[in-house]
C-alpha cells in the first residue's frame, strides 16, 4: 500500500507522524562497479550510460521528489563513460530542478570522483576513499608468451599509427609517448571538470590533481567532499518524512542469475566460455579486479 494511502486511513496520532508525508521522497541511485563500456560474463558490477541511464530517468521523474542521491562506490574507469553518465545527471538534475547528493562508499576514485562531481554536494564517510584525479592505462604484453608458444603474430594495417600498442608487439617508444600525450590532454579534462563542479570549494594551497587518493576526512580539509556521514544518517536528518525509494542500475542477465563464468570454461554456464573467449574474459576481470586492488580493496 502507497505512503498516500496508509495517510488517509483512520490511524492513531502516533503512528501517522512516523509515516512519509504525502508525495514526498528521496530518490536513490546506486552507481557500483567499475566504468566500462562493456560488461563481461565474468564481471558483475560495472557502470556505463546504458547501464544506469533507465535508473536515472525513473529517480528524476519520482513524483514528489524532494532529492536525488547517488550512492556511489567506483575504482573509475573509461573518461568517456564517465563524462557521459555525469552530463547525464547534471541534465536531468536541470531538467527537473532537484538538488543531487553523492554519498561516497568506499571507493569514489578517478571516474568515481568524476561522477560525484555531478552531484551538487559530496558526502563521505570518513573512511572512505577519495580523488585520484588522474589518468591510468593498463594493458598486458603477451609478445614474450606467444614467442614462448611458437605462435607468429600476423598483423597488416592501412595507415602507421593503427597498431599502435597491440599487446602481441613489442612496446615502442612513439607509442608510449603518443599514450602519454592523449593521458594529459583527459587528465586537463578531468581537472577541468572538478574545477567547475567544485568552485571555491576545493583547498587553493593544495596540489589535488596528482592522482593521490585521501581518506574522506582529509578530502573535506581539501574540498574534495562536503561533509562527512552516510546516506542514512544524512537523509533522516534532511527528509525525516520522505519515503526513500531505491533504484540500482540495470544488471546483464547473467548477474541477474547470479552466475559466474570460470576462465577454464566451467561455472554455472557450463563452459560457455572456452578458448581465447575465455582468456580474453579472464584477462579483463583481472584488468577490472586490478581497478580495486590499486585502493587497497
Amino acid at each position: 500500500m502507497s505512503s498516500d494511502r496508509l495517510a488517509s486511513l483512520p490511524l492513531p496520532p502516533a503512528l501517522k507522524r512516523r509515516l512519509p508525508a504525502p508525495g514526498q521522497k528521496v530518490a536513490v541511485v546506486r552507481l557500483q562497479g567499475v566504468i566500462t563500456p562493456t560488461a563481461s560474463p565474468l564481471t558483475r558490477g560495472v557502470v556505463n550510460l546504458a547501464s544506469v541511464d533507465d535508473a536515472l530517468k525513473t529517480a528524476f521523474e519520482t513524483d514528489g521528489l524532494k532529492a536525488v542521491a547517488l550512492l556511489i562506490n567506483s575504482p573509475g574507469g573509461s573518461p568517456t563513460q564517465s563524462a557521459l553518465v555525469g552530463d547525464r545527471i547534471r541534465g536531468l538534475a536541470a531538467k527537473h530542478d532537484v538538488p543531487v547528493i553523492a554519498f561516497c562508499e568506499d571507493l569514489a576514485a578517478s571516474g568515481g570522483y568524476w561522477l560525484a562531481c555531478a552531484a551538487d554536494e559530496i558526502i563521505a564517510h570518513e573512511t572512505s576513499l577519495v580523488g585520484s584525479i588522474g589518468v591510468v592505462s593498463g594493458g598486458f604484453g603477451l609478445d614474450g608468451l606467444i614467442d614462448r608458444l611458437g605462435v607468429e603474430r600476423r598483423l597488416h594495417t592501412a595507415g602507421e599509427s593503427k597498431a599502435r600498442l597491440d599487446p602481441f608487439l613489442p612496446e615502442k617508444a612513439e607509442d608510449v609517448a603518443w599514450l602519454r600525450g592523449m593521458q594529459d590532454e583527459l587528465h586537463a579534462m578531468f581537472v577541468a571538470w572538478v574545477k567547475a563542479r567544485r568552485a571555491d570549494r576545493l583547498a587553493a594551497d593544495a596540489d589535488l590533481f596528482t592522482g593521490e587518493v585521501w581518506t574522506g576526512a582529509r578530502a573535506l580539509t581539501l574540498g574534495l567532499v562536503d561533509g562527512l556521514g552516510t546516506l542514512q544518517g544524512v537523509l533522516a536528518e534532511r527528509y525525516p518524512d520522505a519515503e526513500i525509494v531505491g533504484l540500482d542500475a540495470r544488471k546483464t542477465l547473467l548477474a541477474k542469475l547470479g552466475v559466474g563464468v570460470q576462465a577454464d570454461g566451467g561455472g554455472g554456464l557450463g563452459g560457455l566460455l572456452r578458448g581465447p573467449d575465455a582468456a580474453a574474459s579472464a584477462l579483463e576481470a583481472i584488468d577490472r579486479r586490478a581497478a580495486w586492488a590499486r585502493y587497497g580493496l
